[in-house]
C-alpha cells in the first residue's frame, strides 16, 4: 500500500494537482465560519513558525471575528517545545503549531489538553486529514490532541544551472555525493534519516529503517549506521539550517547548489526569479502534516477555537497554506490557491512521485531526545 494512501491524503494531493491554473484567488466565495461572527472577541496567543508572512491569514481572522492574533515565532519545534514548557509557568501561549508525528511526545509531557470536537468544525476539514491514519495519530486514548492547518513535503531543492536534476534519477544519495563538495544544506536530524531511507534501499541495513522509529534499540542500531556513513561525506555541508530563513539564506548568500529543504524554500527562491528547482527524489518526498494543539493552561480558549475553525474554512485555509507555499487542508482550499503553487507542484512530483511519499512516522518522546543527540554529534563532526 502506498504511503499517501495508508495516510489517507492521497485524494486531497490529487486534487490540488488537477486544480485549474486559470483558478486564482478569492474566485470562490467562502462559507461562513462563526454563526454570529464576533460572539468572540479580546485576542489570543498563538506560537508558530518564523520565517513566513501571515498578515493576510491574521487580517481575515479578525476581520471575521474581532479576535486579535499575537503571533510569538519561533525557528522549529524542538524551540517551540522547550519555550512551551517555560509557558506552563507563564501562561504566554494559548495554541502551538508543530507536526502530527510529536503528538505522543507533547502529550507524554502533559504539555497540551485535548480540543473538545463539540467545538471544532471538523466537517469543514477534507475528511482525509481528520480520520484514517491521520486521524488516529492525532488522538491519545480516544480523545483528539491535534488539528490539522496544512500540509507539505521536504525534498531535493536543486540549482537549475549548477546542479540539474531530473525525476527518476535524483537521489537522497546526491546529497553525499562527492561532486557536491562543499554546496550542500541540510537539516540535521532529516538527513540522517535519509542517509538511512538512501541505505535502506540500498538493501544496505540490518533492518527497515521505519523499524527504528518503534524501538530504542533498534534506533540506536540503525541511526548508528547513517551517522557513520554520513560522515564520511561531511564535507559536502555548507551549512545546516533549522528555520526557512537559515535555508532560503544558504542558496541566496552562501553558494549552496543542492539541499535537503522543504518545498516553501524552494518555491520562494523561484518567487524571487532565482534558477532553482525542487523534486521529489526516487527514494520519494518527506511528508508533513502541521497543526494545533491547544496548551493545557491556555488563557484564551475560545478565542483558540474560533482560530481553529477559520482555518478549516476554505478561505482561511488556503490563506494559511498560501502562507507556507504548501497544501490547505480545509476543503475548498485549493481552489482559491494562486495558480503559481499548483504549477510549483505539478513540476515538483511528476511521474509516481505522490504514490511514493514517506510520511514522517510517530515520534514518542524518547525518540525525540536520541534524535537530538543524534543530530548534534552530525553537526560536530
Amino acid at each position: 500500500m502506498t504511503n499517501d494512501k495508508r495516510l489517507g491524503i492521497g485524494v486531497s494531493r490529487r486534487s490540488f494537482l488537477k486544480t485549474s491554473a486559470a483558478i486564482g484567488l478569492g474566485v470562490v466565495a467562502s462559507p461562513a465560519i462563526v454563526t454570529n461572527a464576533f460572539s468572540s472577541s479580546g485576542e489570543v496567543n498563538f506560537m508558530g513558525w518564523s520565517g513566513y508572512d501571515f498578515k493576510k491569514l491574521f487580517d481575515g481572522f479578525t476581520g471575521k471575528t474581532g479576535i486579535k492574533v499575537n503571533f510569538l515565532e519561533q525557528p522549529d519545534q524542538d524551540a517551540m517545545f522547550a519555550q512551551c514548557k517555560l509557558s506552563l509557568q507563564t501562561g504566554a501561549v494559548d495554541f502551538v503549531e508543530p507536526t502530527v508525528d510529536r503528538v505522543q511526545s507533547w502529550v507524554e509531557n502533559d504539555l497540551v489538553q485535548p480540543w473538545d470536537e463539540s467545538k471544532l468544525a471538523l466537517a469543514s476539514y477534507d475528511q482525509s486529514f481528520v480520520t484514517g491514519t491521520a486521524g488516529d495519530m492525532a488522538q491519545v486514548k480516544g480523545k483528539r490532541y491535534f488539528i490539522p492547518s496544512v500540509w507539505g513535503t521536504e525534498a531535493l531543492t536543486f540549482s537549475t544551472k549548477d546542479a540539474p536534476m531530473e525525476y527518476g534519477k535524483a537521489s537522497l544519495g546526491d546529497l553525499f555525493d562527492p561532486k557536491f563538495e562543499g554546496k550542500v544544506v541540510l537539516r540535521a536530524h532529516s538527513s540522517l534519516a535519509a542517509m538511512g531511507r538512501y541505505l535502506d534501499a540500498q538493501g544496505k541495513l540490518p533492518k527497515p529503517w521505519l523499524e527504528g522509529y518503534k524501538d530504542e534499540a533498534t534506533m540506536k542500531q540503525l541511526w548508528d549506521i547513517a551517522l557513520a556513513e554520513a560522515t564520511k561525506h561531511k564535507a559536502n555541508v555548507v551549512q545546516f539550517w533549522s528555520g526557512e530563513n537559515e535555508a532560503q539564506a544558504a542558496f541566496r548568500t552562501n553558494g549552496c547548489t543542492l539541499g535537503l529543504t522543504w518545498d516553501s524554500t524552494s518555491f520562494n527562491l523561484q518567487k524571487d526569479k532565482l534558477p532553482f528547482g525542487f523534486i521529489a527524489p526516487k527514494e520519494g518526498a518527506f511528508a508533513w502534516l502541521q497543526g494545533y494543539f491547544l496548551m493545557k493552561n491556555a488563557k484564551n480558549t475560545e478565542q483558540s477555537y474560533e482560530f481553529a475553525k477559520y482555518v478549516a474554512s476554505a478561505e482561511g485555509s488556503a490563506a494559511n497554506a498560501s502562507a507556507f507555499s504548501a497544501n490547505p487542508t480545509g476543503k475548498g482550499g485549493i481552489y482559491l490557491m494562486d495558480p503559481t503553487v499548483t504549477a510549483f507542484y505539478k513540476a515538483s512530483y511528476p511521474g509516481d512521485a505522490l504514490q511514493k511519499l514517506w510520511w514522517w512516522p510517530t515520534q514518542a518522546a524518547w525518540f525525540i531526545k536520541q534524535r537530538a543527540e543524534y543530530a548534534d554529534k552530525w553537526k560536530a563532526a
